[in-house]
């Protein structure tokens, strides 16, 4: 299993170096990042193993930052080819499941996929 950390930082230099270099330090491994800025935030999606999860926590914490929200994901082995997350997309849609959040991981193609149905989604995919 995987879990994926929403942090938001201030939207200013270093503020994205010191969550990498917690984590890190820690020897929590981030295996997938997503990051968007809006009105002065940062907001930062960072995947996590389930057993990095509790010391990415700490980390994060420890380094004045908080964690916004904290949830399960799917993290799903795609193929690199034209059309690939249409099927994968319609395939969840025809089992009825919303898709809340998707970005890719690091280190091959996966696809990291957040939604408030993983039964029905990893049924799905299956």
């Amino acid at each position: 299993m995987a879990r994926d950390f929403t942090v938001i930082l201030h939207d200013e230099p270093g503020e994205l170096a010191r969550l990498a270099e917690a984590t890190g330090q820690a020897g929590a491994n981030i295996r997938g990042l997503a990051a968007f800025t809006g009105e002065g935030h940062g907001v930062i999606h960072l995947l996590f193993d389930d057993e990095d999860a509790e010391r990415a926590r700490a980390a994060i914490e420890g380094a004045g930052l908080g964690v916004a929200d904290d949830r399960e994901v799917l993290v799903v082995d795609v193929h690199d080819q034209p059309g690939t997350l249409g099927e994968l997309a319609r395939e969840l849609a025809e089992a009825n499941v919303n898709i809340d959040l998707a970005y890719t991981a690091t280190g091959g193609v996966g696809l990291v996929i957040a939604t408030d149905d993983l039964d029905n989604a990893r049924a799905a995919l299956e």
